[in-house]
């Protein structure tokens, strides 16, 4: 049988179609390496964030890294303050508060833990606010199975700081509500101008603590140092996730994000000297098999994208 002339189209056409359905594949292929190296770079700017710490603190540490990126994006994008409605600043205004206390959490969280274990249980804010959307019996399970995760890094064995788990959950709580918000930042505008405008709101919030360490932050190596975390902690991988995106589904986004604690631990050792024991890896792994299943059984139903935080 002819399954040419039983379509109705030529071998022309259908080679054609084959060849653009190929190159669509090879397109989102080729651009998922763009968010491994997204993610790999956050990694990177935290364990660097690390380091900064121990200078100048975890406000400090924000100060830098908010303040340089909403330099350099107001600079690209130069939104005009008259082109957003007031509902659009409200969500602005919104986004700044929530970087403020994410980011500052987060890097408090990790001044007290090792960064895989505060990189881990900040993924129960997108898997958590995953299986709040969905209510489905076995999203619920995947975040049973990821507290249970997170119970095992905590309390088995070698005791982990409890303020410094509490402020992850609180990172966690940051993300999850970030999301949400991103998602009316983006429909809004260009993006780029209020995410831009979100940062340098976060900067003006966290300066009254950031500035505390005084002189110490004109010192040529916490500058440096500052200005390295800015760009791969924030800058890069926006820049990354913004031409990746267009072609990678959001489902594989989803799972490189459940693979970060990898990335984590790996730029903990690196950067910090931190080891992993058998005990936190066998926790790690429930976390991000918890997220990876949410991310799985989500494919077939519309949702957000997870984005990394800014």
């Amino acid at each position: 049988m002819n399954t040419t002339a039983s379509t109705g189209a030529s071998p022309g056409v259908s080679h054609g179609a084959s060849l653009a359905a190929g190159r669509s594949r090879f397109a989102s292929f080729d651009r998922t390496w763009l968010l491994g190296l997204s993610m790999l770079s956050v990694q990177l700017g935290a364990g660097f964030a690390g380091r900064l710490m121990r200078q100048i603190g975890a406000p400090g540490t924000v100060l830098f890294r908010q303040g340089i990126a909403a330099v350099v994006l107001l600079a690209v994008a130069r939104p005009s303050v008259r082109m957003y409605t007031r509902a659009e600043w409200r969500t602005i205004c919104a986004l700044g508060v929530v970087f403020a206390a994410m980011n500052v959490t987060f890097y408090a969280a990790v001044e007290r833990l090792p960064l895989g274990a505060a990189v881990t249980v900040e993924l129960l804010g997108p898997l958590g606010l995953a299986a709040g959307l969905s209510r489905r019996l076995r999203d619920l399970g995947c975040v049973a199975l990821a507290l249970a995760g997170v119970v095992l890094l905590g309390w088995g064995g070698e005791h982990l700081d409890t303020f410094g788990l509490v402020l992850a959950v609180a990172a966690a709580g940051g993300w999850a509500s970030y999301i949400m918000l991103s998602r009316s930042a983006g429909k809004a505008s260009d993006g780029m101008g209020s995410l831009g405008l979100a940062m340098a709101l976060a900067a003006v919030l966290v300066a009254p603590f950031g500035l505390a360490p005084g002189s110490a932050l004109l010192r040529p190596n916490v500058m440096a140092l500052g200005t390295v975390v800015a760009v791969l902690g924030a800058l890069v991988p926006f820049s990354l996730e913004l031409t990746a995106l267009r072609h990678v589904p959001p489902r594989v986004f989803g799972v490189l994000m459940s693979l970060s604690p990898v990335a984590a631990v790996l730029s903990g050792w690196l950067l910090l000297g931190q080891d992993l024991t058998l005990r936190d890896a066998v926790a790690m792994v429930m976390v991000m098999a918890a997220s990876l299943i949410t991310v799985r059984t989500a494919e077939n139903r519309p949702s957000a994208r997870t984005r990394t935080r800014a």
